[in-house]
């Protein structure tokens, strides 16, 4: 039997999982890491991505908007937004986008002379349109 640990993935909405896994992909914000059993300990921020999640019964996939993951024991990752990519439709893809461009907008707005606040919310909008690629949607225009 595989060497497992234990995984929590929960969003302010709902607790998406709770297993026992081998192995979980992170779209980390510094870039992609893959926790296994007897990871270091470790926290770090999300970026949009897809965190998929290995057990002894196959791969599941999520779409996750940001949050935080601390590696240890086990990994938790406490998610802004996400959802199991079974329930990721065109709609629901549609209004994370617009989410995300109208938080540039008001970005763009709000820190008009300052670069680093307006340059995170185009990287956000960037790495939401760049899910849809990666799952098969398109964003609208």
């Amino acid at each position: 039997m595989a060497e497992t640990m234990q995984f929590d993935l929960v969003s302010p909405e709902r607790r998406l999982m709770q297993a026992e896994v081998t192995s979980v992909q992170i779209p980390g914000a510094d870039g992609d890491m893959t926790a296994m059993p007897n990871h270091a300990p470790l926290i770090t921020t999300l970026r949009p991505g897809i965190l998929r999640v290995e057990t002894t019964s196959g791969t599941e996939e999520f779409v996750v908007t940001g949050g935080f993951a601390e590696l240890g024991e086990g990994v938790s990752v406490l998610a802004e937004n996400a959802l199991p990519m079974a329930e990721m439709t065109q709609e629901t893809f549609n209004k994370l986008v617009q989410e995300a461009k109208e938080a540039y907008g008001k970005a763009k707005e709000v820190f008009e002379n300052e670069p680093g606040p307006v340059d995170d919310a185009a990287k956000l909008l960037s790495d939401m349109v760049n899910i849809g690629g990666h799952i098969g949607l398109t964003a609208d225009d």
